[in-house]
């Protein structure tokens, strides 16, 4: 049997992926500087996005190598 290759440990910690299929991952511009961001700014940053399509492809070539 073919050994199929690791999976990038670093990438899979940061994304999630759904029972659909999709990959999500957190929003951009969450890590610091978020005091100055108003109510709103700050509750769109909370829970995950899906990811880009043209990173799709890249993603899943890490994950399931």
């Amino acid at each position: 049997m073919a050994h199929s290759g690791k999976t990038k440990k670093a990438l899979s910690k940061r994304i999630k992926i759904t029972g659909t299929g999709k990959i999500m991952k957190r929003p951009p511009k969450q890590n610091h500087f978020n005091a100055r961001a108003d109510g709103n700014q700050s509750r769109e940053k909370h829970g995950d996005m899906e990811t880009p399509r043209e990173m799709n492809d890249k993603v899943k070539a890490l994950i399931f190598n």
